[in-house]
């Protein structure tokens, strides 16, 4: 299905080079349809079609609506820097720039938040339509407009749409993109004018994937049918803060103190865990439908992530006095799926003098679809984002009641509305969409959804279950924001003072974002909207007809953790925790990241700092590594296990002088995340409900909650998984190293044992079950690799696949053939600061990625350098297509070209773009 597409980038060859690689590739294309599509298919695939859609990028074009002439400088990589001189003639451009490039990208996104993709793609999309309106982004985003941005915003907005309509002036869809064309086989869509609000809705599906944590809350919640409280709380252990640092440790925790004991009305918070309804998800209906509801976010289209799940970045800024440039150096590389084209696009937005009519220099990574330029660097400072992982959503349980819910014992009507979703080649379908006051009611939106609970357990104070209990979303996102507000602010900032101002705006998703300046400042501050709750803490659903479960307010900005120049020079942010829980009086989440990659980063850093000054290039180096840490705690316990099988003993050697770094040319890597795959899968994995489990795989499991292995005069019941490959638990991630390293102190935990299968033993220990798993890993190797461990290698399994987002997925063979690329062997792995990474439980694929690295130096912003997942461009025949993906794969960076000079140096093709 068609979450969002975005661009890719690679190397691109010499003009004349390109149009003769461009011709054969075309001729190529034509024949290829000729002969497998038929003549009528291949005649429509004309040269001509494949051309029309290729941007034009020199010359001259006149655009009505510009106040004063556009240079359109891109470079060889077809990287667009774009001059003018007001500011609405900037945004007006990069419009059209963008459109020139990846409009089919845009053209879906907005559909996918609004809930109309099956306008474009038919009846197979009507499910997640159904979803996405009853989220209502695009009614959000209308708000807004309407009502929260400033009028400079509006605009803004109102000048990239007008830029982008300026394209699509008289042009059908094969004129616009290669898939438009062949839609146009089963579907007679037209694409439609470009709207200010369609760039605002994308900020909501951003909002979206980067969540928090409502993935490991339905969890919790699904685990609870076959494991019990002790159980579940191994497999959320708590937060290592004394060996993995959070990210602010020198901030003023007296200002936060003061904060929260002022009297403020959003000051009362509790750090319990829920009580009431939290036990009620034991119930085996309401698992069934919180199981239907993981499978909903399983299925919706994705923006920048992996619906939630996985999602990590890097960014860390290091101070002047530990550079050689004696300047602060700062990197960022966010984590994301991959997709074709890459989520970002790189641009530069240049005022040809800055005064209050044109008041922008900025250059970086942007949205295509959005102004602004989203991370990157503008003439005075320099700033980065990671996903914050706050908790901004909940659930709650809501007792219905007739055409009401109820609330402290009082029936409310519910808001409702009548949604029609319109299909490409069939009948419309109308949905009613129903909000409690706490959001809207995502259990209509899946058949296993509608009743809840029969038999789930609730404390004596909750009402009668009758036809049982649904679900709703109390979501930040669901208000009106301000974020589009706080881009434009942060790419004219230019100093700590202004850019701490513009980050409040930044409401919706809340992240990370560390700062760097060329006075040799740097910072870090957490923005957002973030909930305090009267009782629970987020973990679990809580019920919604009692109102002290409500959210009471926002935590205050000005008690929002933040750093400013800290006296160790450097600022790490990795998904870690931000702070101290025993030294902050407000709930973030009870979900960090585990601090794996940060207190690597930090290591690393401290290592550099030690040895003398960091360069752009040790920034580079430090983004590659490929170290692996839960290989450092395991490989030692591993080379003492007496394993008599000589096949075993040969693979268990080449984790022998193994330096724990997974090249891709590793056989030793390979063989190690073999083992940890299967280590995962015997202790945990087998004994997690089929709600949790890769869908598909089977198991004769005890009909008891208990991790144990069933005795024999046990009754079985088979269960098969349920859950996509790339969502399923345990994913082996850096909570599942926080989880081993505990129980490794418990060597006959029952998680550690396993029955026997066939001829491989069981287990009743952890070293017999090490034992296992090396076993077995070692034939799961000889099945995928052979049996002569001196051919295997880390990338052989591991390996990445761009696709297409729409018709790469799901179009006809031959069109997959022509969108999608790959594969490519890759080094990193999960939870490495090279983050390539993969689902322990459903194999070694990449699922998701740097998705792109940048290195800004603010001593010199023209030796800074970047690089993108793939290209600018989202036409498939486009030399920059995927021109910069072998370089990211070899983990090289691109020169960035900033000053007017610099710009000019590296220029390749000039458009002008005349009023």
């Amino acid at each position: 299905m068609p979450p969002n597409t975005t661009a890719s980038s690679g190397h691109k060859p010499g003009k004349s080079g390109r149009k003769k690689g461009r011709k054969a590739r075309l001729l190529v294309l034509v024949l290829v349809m000729a002969i497998i599509g038929g003549i009528a298919y291949g005649a429509y695939w004309s040269v001509s079609t494949v051309r029309a859609s290729l941007p034009q990028t020199t010359g001259s074009i006149t655009l009505d609506g510009l106040s004063g002439p556009v240079d359109v400088k891109r470079d060889s990589y077809g990287i667009p820097q774009i001059y003018a001189s007001s500011d609405e003639d900037l945004f007006m451009a990069q419009g059209y720039v963008q459109a020139q490039d990846r409009f089919y990208e845009m053209d879906v996104r907005r559909h996918m938040t609004a809930g109309r993709l099956s306008e474009m793609f038919g009846k197979s999309q009507v499910k997640d339509d159904e979803f996405l309106r009853t989220l209502g982004w695009d009614r959000v985003a209308q708000k807004e407009y309407d009502t929260t941005l400033s009028a400079s915003t509006k605009k803004y907005l109102q000048a990239y749409a007008k830029g982008v309509n300026a394209y699509l002036q008289g042009k059908d869809g094969k004129d616009i993109s290669l898939e438009y064309a062949a839609l146009g086989f089963t579907n007679d869509y037209k694409p439609e004018k470009w709207t200010p609000v369609d760039s605002v809705s994308w900020l909501k599906a951003m909002a979206w994937d980067l969540r928090g944590n409502m993935q490991d809350e339905i969890d919790r919640a699904l685990m609870t049918s076959r494991l019990g409280p002790q159980q579940i709380a191994d497999l959320y252990p708590d937060y290592p803060y004394s060996r993995n640092q959070p990210i602010v440790t020198q901030g003023d925790y007296d200002e936060y103190t003061k904060t929260f004991n002022g009297g403020d009305s959003a000051s009362s918070t509790s750090t319990s865990g829920s009580t009431g309804s939290t036990s009620s998800s034991s119930g085996s209906a309401l698992t069934s439908q919180l199981a239907g509801l993981s499978n909903v976010l399983d299925d919706l289209p994705t923006a920048v992530g992996v619906n939630g799940q996985g999602i990590g970045s890097n960014s860390w800024v290091v101070g002047g006095e530990h550079t050689i440039t004696g300047k602060p150096l700062l990197a960022n590389d966010p984590h994301l799926e991959a997709s074709l084209p890459s989520v970002w696009y790189q641009m530069g937005l240049h005022c040809r003098a800055i005064s209050s009519k044109c008041q922008y220099d900025v250059t970086g990574y942007t949205f295509a679809g959005m102004p602004g330029v989203v991370i990157g660097h503008n003439q005075d400072i320099a700033w980065g984002m990671t996903n914050s992982g706050v908790d901004t959503t909940d659930l709650y349980l809501e007792k219905l009641s007739g055409d009401g819910y109820l609330y402290d014992g009082t029936t409310k009507p519910f808001t409702s509305r009548t949604e029609t979703i319109k299909v490409a080649g069939g009948a419309s379908k109308k949905i009613v969409v129903r909000e409690t006051n706490n959001g809207p009611l995502l259990s209509d939106r899946n058949d296993e959804l509608v009743k809840v609970g029969k038999k789930a357990t609730v404390d004596t104070a909750a009402p009668d279950r009758g036809d049982g209990y649904a679900i709703s979303l109390r979501w930040t996102a669901e208000d009106p924001g301000t974020t589009m507000d706080a881009v434009f602010a942060i790419d004219r900032a230019s100093d700590w003072s202004e850019f701490r101002a513009a980050s409040t705006k930044f409401d919706v998703p809340s992240q990370n974002l560390i700062y760097a300046d060329t006075k040799n400042n740097i910072g870090y501050t957490l923005p957002g909207k973030i909930p305090v709750r009267g009782k629970g803490d987020g973990s679990l659903p809580v019920p919604g007809w009692d109102s002290k479960y409500d959210w009471t307010g926002y935590i205050p900005q000005a008690a929002l953790p933040y750093e400013y120049n800290p006296k160790r020079g450097y600022i790490v942010t990795a998904n870690q925790a931000v702070i101290d829980k025993d030294k902050y009086p407000y709930t973030l989440t009870t979900d960090w990241g585990y601090g794996t990659r940060s207190q690597r980063i930090t290591d690393l850093i401290k290592s550099k700092i030690d040895g003398g000054k960091i360069s752009t290039d040790d920034m580079r180096q430090m983004q590659l590594d490929d170290s692996s840490e839960i290989a450092k705690l395991l490989v030692p316990k591993l080379l003492k296990i007496d394993e008599p099988d000589p096949d075993v003993r040969e693979a268990q050697k080449l984790l022998e002088g193994w330096d724990y770094t997974q090249d891709a040319d590793s056989a030793a890597a390979a063989y190690f995340n073999s083992v940890w795959r299967n280590i995962l899968k015997l202790a945990f994995g087998n004994k997690l409900p089929k709600e949790l489990r890769v869908k598909g795989q089977c198991l004769f499991v005890s009909p008891v909650d208990t991790t144990g292995p069933a005795d024999e005069t046990n009754q079985k019941v088979r269960e098969c998984g349920e859950r996509d490959a790339d969502q399923a638990q345990p994913d082996g991630g850096d909570r599942w190293f926080e989880v081993v390293r505990k129980l490794m102190d418990d060597p006959t935990s029952d998680w550690w044992t396993t029955p026997k299968s066939g001829t491989r033993p069981g287990a009743s220990n952890m070293n017999q079950l090490f034992k296992r798993a090396m076993i077995d890993a070692r034939w799961e190797l000889t099945a995928k690799l052979g049996k002569d461990v001196d051919t295997w290698s880390w990338g052989r399994l591991h390996r990445l696949f761009l696709k297409n987002q729409t018709l790469g997925t799901e179009g006809p063979a031959i069109v997959q053939y022509i969108l999608n690329r790959g594969p490519w062997k890759l080094s990193g792995g999960e939870a490495t600061v090279n983050a390539t990474g993969w689902n322990a439980a459903g194999g070694y694929g990449v699922v998701w990625v740097p998705s792109m690295r940048m290195v800004v130096n603010l001593d010199n912003f023209d030796k800074s350098k970047w690089i993108n997942l793939t290209g600018a461009s989202g036409h498939a025949f486009s030399a920059h297509y995927t021109d910069q993906t072998s370089k990211w794969v070899d983990g090289e960076l691109l020169p960035w070209s900033f000053s007017s000079k610099a710009v000019d140096n590296s220029t390749s093709d000039t458009l002008v773009l005349k009023p």
